[in-house]
Order: C-alpha cells, then sequence, then structure tokens
C-alpha cells in the first residue's frame, strides 16, 4: 500500500490513488477483479525471538492489517465510481461481509470488485496462500502478482545487473532454478490447479491494464 515518509502514517495516498484508478481502468473494460491485500506496510511479522510476539499471534495480527489496507482500498475504489465489496476471513460484522465462496462470485458477475481481507483467516499461511487459494476457489482465470520489479529474473535485477527477465516460464523451471515467485505452499497451490500466474510491477501506472490486454508485460508462469 505503499508506505508514507510522513513520520507514522502507514498509507501513501498517491499509491493507492494509482492502483484504484489502474484497477478502474480494468473493471471499465467488463473484467471482473478480486483483490487479496497484504499488511506489511502496517505490520509485517517478525521473528518471534526479536519482537517477543509468539508466530500464530504475530500472524492474526497481520491479517487484521489487511483489513485496514482492505478498507482503505474500498474507500479509494468506491470514491472513484468502482463498486465494492469486502470480505474477511475473520468475521468483523460491522465492517466487512464474512468470506462466502458464492456470494463472491455473485458480486463479481455483478461487476463489483471483491476486496478479500484477513489472508485465509489462519495463522501459519501468507497472503500469497490466500490469494491462490481465492483464485482456485471463484474459478479465476489468472493470478496476477502486483510487486516492485516488472516480472522474474535470472538474478535479482536489483544486485546484478546482467539478469534477464523471463516472458513465460514453466512452474517445474521455477522450482528447479528455485525462483521464488511466491511462498511454496502459494506456488503448489497454482501448479497442483494450473492456476497461471503473471507478475508484473503494480507500481508503474498503466501496467496492470496492459497486462490484461495481453502485452507483452512481466512474467507468465504457467
Amino acid at each position: 500500500m505503499g508506505e508514507s515518509k510522513n513520520g507514522f502514517d502507514p498509507f501513501n495516498p498517491q499509491i493507492i490513488e494509482q492502483y484504484a484508478n489502474d484497477i478502474k481502468r480494468v473493471t471499465d473494460l467488463g473484467v471482473q477483479v478480486a483483490i487479496v491485500i497484504g499488511g506489511g506496510n502496517i505490520y509485517r511479522g517478525m521473528n518471534e525471538h526479536d519482537s517477543g510476539i509468539e508466530r500464530a499471534h504475530g500472524d492474526y495480527m497481520g491479517m487484521l492489517a489487511t483489513m485496514i489496507n482492505g478498507m482503505a482500498m474500498q474507500a479509494m475504489l468506491e470514491k472513484i465510481g468502482v463498486y465494492t465489496r469486502l470480505q474477511s476471513a475473520i468475521k468483523m460484522e460491522q465492517i466487512a461481509e464474512p468470506y462466502i465462496r458464492r456470494r463472491a462470485i455473485r458480486h463479481l458477475e455483478k461487476n463489483r470488485v471483491v476486496i478479500f481481507g484477513a489472508g485465509t483467516g489462519n495463522p501459519y499461511f501468507t497472503t500469497d496462500t490466500a490469494g491462490s487459494l481465492r483464485a482456485i476457489e471463484i474459478q479465476a482465470d489468472v493470478i496476477l502478482k502486483g510487486t516492485r520489479v516488472d516480472g522474474i529474473y535470472t538474478a535479482d535485477p536489483e544486485k546484478d545487473p546482467t539478469a534477464t527477465r523471463y516472458e513465460k516460464i514453466s512452474f517445474q523451471e521455477c522450482i528447479s532454478k528455485n525462483l521464488k515467485v511466491m511462498d511454496m505452499t502459494a506456488f503448489t497451490l497454482c501448479m497442483e490447479n494450473k492456476l497461471p500466474i503473471i507478475v508484473f510491477d503494480m507500481n508503474t501506472p498503466g501496467t496492470l491494464l496492459k497486462v490484461v490486454e495481453g502485452q507483452n508485460i512481466g512474467t507468465l508462469v504457467s
């Protein structure tokens, strides 16, 4: 969600607005969009030894952080005229619907953007896993994983200037070359269910639309 540089404010309004505008461009085409948001700008799971917070407890804190981000994303989308529904894997009736698979699919059919918050509702699972699980449940065509880099590279492009981007790569190649696309649980879910992943740079305005239009952007894992 683009951490702000202004003191302790975890939000960067410009980034949230950019994400919302990019999503609107896609939904204006009639594409059904569901979103899974992380919570790292508010709370990032830390080593229990360093933080004093046990892993399961910390993971629940992270799930609540994703709900705050989900509410911020919902507010910005609705501000620009995109109808949304926020669903939570942890019950919190005053601010979000409970996650119900059939209801989520129905919202998508009505051209609402569905935001899935609180991860899977379970500790020890990442938001990557939540994204893979929800995508499979709603029978999505593809997972679009927005990151800070414009795809999967042969090496870390921030450290190795000779690193080159893969346009396409197979699940098996990612495993054999030890390329970290998602955490292993999330990646295995996608592989077993033949759900393709496109990794792309979410922080460049307009890129999401180009990906949806099928332009040669990012890296396709299939």
